[in-house]
């Protein structure tokens, strides 16, 4: 076996990342240069969810695993892509659209919700994305899923000034159940063939409540 083609499923980060609300910008500096030390070093200044970002347990329980503490096993496995595209802004992924992909699921299994809202993505309607619903949540984690991944800025709704939502009962039923969250993919429309190899490992980051991660698609071929 070979890798034919490798996919990258995630958002570049730079000062122009665009960010959760209230979330800490991404500022970068030359801590040092060639011209003055003999060397590049670039001093980087963000928040542990910039980018294409995962969630451990701890984001959203304290008593949840950290970044580092989680096992690794859940940052690569076979990936399953649900296509939601076609979802009005805010509307909800539900037990209807994830039943007709439940044969492929078990544990070790990598879903991916496709909601094409990357195309919204740098202007104030990629907050108005499709969230998943806690019954569908619930359905997924039943079949043993325990990575979730999508293509917006949240899996549950982002709250704002005319939809304050339901909270995040999504990202409490995962971290409940032990699970983890890849938001901000990009890309995903690439992945043109059945059971890719899905890849997102988090830095190392000690304590941490998540992590930027380099998400990427793998086919293998003979």
């Amino acid at each position: 076996m070979r890798i034919r083609r490798v996919i990258d499923l995630s958002l570049p980060i730079d000062p122009s990342t665009q960010i959760y609300p209230g979330d800490p910008q991404v500022s970068f500096r030359a801590a040092a240069t060639i011209a003055g030390e003999g060397f590049n070093l670039l001093g980087i200044e963000m928040g542990s969810q910039t980018g294409t970002n995962c969630d451990a347990p701890y984001h959203f329980l304290e008593t949840g695993a950290r970044i580092d503490e989680v096992s690794l096993d859940l940052f690569a496995g076979p990936g399953v892509v649900i296509d939601v595209r076609g979802k009005a802004p805010r509307a909800a992924i539900t037990v209807a659209d994830v039943v007709p992909y439940l044969d492929a699921l078990e544990a070790g299994v990598i879903v991916i919700f496709h909601t094409g809202w990357p195309r919204y993505y740098g202007t104030p309607r990629y907050f108005d994305h499709p969230y998943l619903d806690a019954a569908a949540c619930q359905l997924l984690l039943d079949h043993g899923v325990r990575t979730f991944c999508l293509d917006t800025q949240n899996i549950d709704e982002t709250p704002d000034a005319k939809h304050p939502g339901v909270g995040f009962p999504v990202h409490l039923l995962i971290a409940e159940a032990g699970g983890v969250i890849v938001e901000n993919l990009r890309g995903v429309e690439q992945i043109d063939w059945s059971s890719p190899l899905i890849t997102m490992f988090p830095l190392r980051l000690t304590g941490a409540d998540g992590s930027p991660t380099r998400a990427v698609a793998i086919e293998f071929g003979s």
